[in-house]
């Protein structure tokens, strides 16, 4: 009998230290704290990382931004067109791949896998397009007791307004016992899908609960909408996209929640709109809440929360605090004790600018934390205007002619939100090191200009084809009238569009979708086609003629997502353009900051380092060490996470716009990153590159 519990408690030890060198979930953990307990890699021996091995995934599709997970020694990522791979985490040998045609989507991207076991049953579940999948973990086959022969369909539990409507799910889903729930990528546009909260069976795929974000007559939250905008074809999102954290020992789901659809106008849904923009603490059982808290009052700024929660442990005030952290593009901290939803910090109500665009009725305050001050600047004064900018007269006229508080409306002039669209904190997230209590986070300072324009009615316009007309109500925002696009703020020109690819090719993007752009599954096969012609310019003479397109009934039309860069390209503002931030959460004060990347062209021009556009998160370890990428220059960094002084860089083939990941195998340290570019004009890529010290080969 001793000889039996002996053998039980070695399992159990050996297990937990498994568990301590391996990265088994997004982001690091059920808490998403990007933390590792490893120390082989630290301040004194960092400077000797060398490349162990890189891996081509031979995919140039699209962007990576997967984090790898490791268990067992087996690596599991997912490529840009959501293929998934097996890799043995010492040598980056493929062990298998899984490319099924009808998972494969190569408008798609992928953040990453979710591994699952019970027993001898292993599972990696993944999602493509609107469908969940499941696979046998050992040899990468579909699973056909899960779901529909591998798979289930993600628009289960959303309702009839999901059928014909844009759906996705990048993020890895969250594991509770032998269930999922799954975080969705919706469009922002007016018609967009409701966001509900679903939780799948792992072993059956059957629908276990649905939160309804947008709530019905009767259930909490519902007098915070106009009546029966739960039924509403033009009010849907309140979805959560980044992602989740999960409390497995108190059964507690905690999920952020993006705004509701259409993003810049909310005319059609007065209220304060619970349960958007919201951070919510549901039972991971039942789904029902257990409380929430809203960061943006009927948003109309596409002020989404970017990243999973962070669940973490403080000492305030002589007490040791279970807490949750969220982070938001606004550069804000907000902490709450993780059972009770009580603010950690105070938080204060208050006043803000009402007099949106005609029909616009807009909440009186909005919630500022008052410590720990913001981790990127949100407002804007003429002193910030870039002066060594060329067109520096330009751009102060520009300036003044917009609104730019932090929280002035959407308008007709122009609004400047600041730090972002994509923030302040993105999707990346933040770091927590329970050793210190520090919270580490990255985040963009780039000016973007927010326009309304008013909507076209009907369009009966006899020298426009119906094929321009569909384009208008479409694609105008983002593509302009000219179909120039804006390059520099990511949305390509589509002129000249047929010598560059196929109608196919055209055809799949327009129904489902690529990087940063929804699909239009909505869209007729007639009306499909009619824009494609005008778009190859294959369109027959009689397309043009006065036959009417139905349009949105919103007033407003969104002018497309504007950078306000100088002539050059770079931010019209004054440095930094990137930061990487540590926060003590025992205090709520800085500990340091930093600018984060560099134009290696400014640099010898002597200006200071400004910092870069980052996207993707850093890790933190055990070992002193924060290592991050992130970054428009293609740098892969460490820095001493006490004081943030650079003490490791190394070039990369291209950015890597994704978090990386550390494990161990075989007694030997790794860190691992997806490399693929494919954003901010940078080149593409398609390599997993682990690096390990020079003296540990194996």
């Amino acid at each position: 009998m001793k000889t039996i519990a002996f053998l039980i408690a070695t399992a159990m030890l050996f297990c937990s230290c498994k568990s301590a060198v391996e990265w088994r979930e997004y982001l690091g953990g059920p808490e998403r704290n990007h933390y590792s307990t490893l120390d082989q890699i630290n301040t004194n021996n960092v400077n000797q990382l060398e490349k162990a091995w890189e891996f081509h995934t031979g995919d140039t599709s699209g962007q990576m931004q997967c984090n790898p997970i490791i268990v067992d020694g087996v690596m599991y990522v997912a490529t840009a067109s959501v293929e998934v791979i097996a890799l043995d985490a010492a040598t980056g040998q493929e062990k298998w791949r899984y490319n099924n045609a009808s998972s494969k989507e190569w408008f798609s991207k992928s953040r990453g896998v979710v591994y699952w076991r019970e027993g001898s049953d292993q599972r990696i579940l993944f999602s493509a397009g609107h469908y969940l999948y499941a696979l046998n973990a050992m040899d990468g086959k579909l699973i056909h007791s899960f779901g529909d022969s591998g798979r289930v369909d993600l628009k289960t539990g959303l309702g009839e307004k999901a059928k014909d409507r844009f759906v996705a799910a990048p993020t890895p889903g969250t594991v509770f016992k032998h269930s999922i729930i799954i975080p969705l990528h919706l469009s922002e546009s007016a018609g967009a899908a409701p966001g509900y909260i679903q939780c799948f069976d792992i072993k059956t795929g059957s629908l276990q609960w649905v939160f309804k974000t947008i709530p019905g007559p009767g259930e909490f939250g519902y007098e915070t909408w106009e009546k029966d905008n739960y039924t509403n074809e033009e009010v849907g999102g309140a979805n959560t996209w980044a992602g989740m954290s999960i409390d497995r020992e108190r059964e507690m789901l905690f999920v952020p929640t993006g705004s509701a659809a259409f993003d810049f106008y909310g005319g059609n849904r007065k209220g304060d709109n619970l349960f958007a923009n919201c951070l919510l603490a549901l039972d991971a059982n039942t789904g029902k809440r257990i409380w929430h808290y809203q960061f943006t009052h009927h948003d109309v700024w596409d002020r989404d929360l970017p990243a999973p929660p962070n669940l973490i442990r403080i000492k305030r005030n002589g007490r040791m605090i279970d807490a949750v952290a969220q982070i938001t593009k606004q550069g804000f901290v907000f902490v709450f004790e993780r059972e009770t939803g009580k603010p950690v910090f105070p938080i204060d109500e208050l006043p803000v600018t009402t007099d949106g665009v005609e029909g616009e009725v807009l909440s009186p305050t909005q919630p500022i934390p008052r410590i720990p001050k913001p981790f990127a600047r949100n407002l804007l004064s003429e002193r910030d205007i870039n002066p060594s900018a060329e067109n520096y007269d330009e751009l102060m006229q520009r300036f003044r002619g917009y609104r730019k508080n932090l929280y002035d409306p959407p308008s007709k002039e122009g609004t400047i939100i600041f730090p972002g669209f994509d923030g302040g904190g993105e999707w990346g997230g933040a770091a927590f090191d329970p050793e210190t209590g520090y919270l580490y986070v990255n985040a963009n300072e780039m000016p973007w200009i927010l326009k309304l324009n008013d909507a076209v009615k009907n369009n009966t316009n006899r020298s426009l084809s119906y094929g321009n007309k569909i384009y208008i109500k479409y694609c105008i925002s983002c593509h302009r009238s000219d179909l120039q696009g804006n390059e520099k703020s990511g949305y390509p020109s589509l002129v000249g569009i047929a010598s560059r690819r196929s109608r196919l090719y055209v055809e799949k993007i327009i129904g489902g979708g690529k990087g940063m752009m929804p699909g239009f599954p909505q869209i007729t096969s007639a009306d499909k086609k009619a824009l494609v012609d005008f778009l190859l310019k294959t369109e027959p003479k009689e397309a043009v003629g006065n036959k009417e397109v139905e349009y949105s009934s919103i007033p407003y039309t969104f002018d497309g997502y504007n950078k306000f860069l100088d002539k050059n390209g770079y931010p019209a503002i004054t440095p930094p353009w990137g930061t990487l931030t540590a926060i003590d959460l025992n205090t709520g004060e800085h500990v340091w900051q930093r600018p984060l990347g560099e134009f290696k062209e400014l640099s010898a021009k002597g200006m200071s380092v400004t910092g870069t556009e980052n996207y993707g998160g850093g890790i933190v370890t055990k070992g002193g060490l924060f290592f991050i990428a992130a970054t428009k220059d293609s740098m892969f960094r460490a820095f001493d996470k006490k004081t943030g002084k650079l003490i490791w860089e190394t070039v990369l083939p291209t950015s890597s716009f994704a978090s990386s990941s550390t494990y161990e195998v075989n007694g030997i340290q790794y860190i691992v990153l997806s490399v693929g570019g494919a954003k901010l004009g940078m080149k593409k890529g398609d390599s997993f590159i682990a690096y390990r010290l020079k003296s540990q080969k194996p």
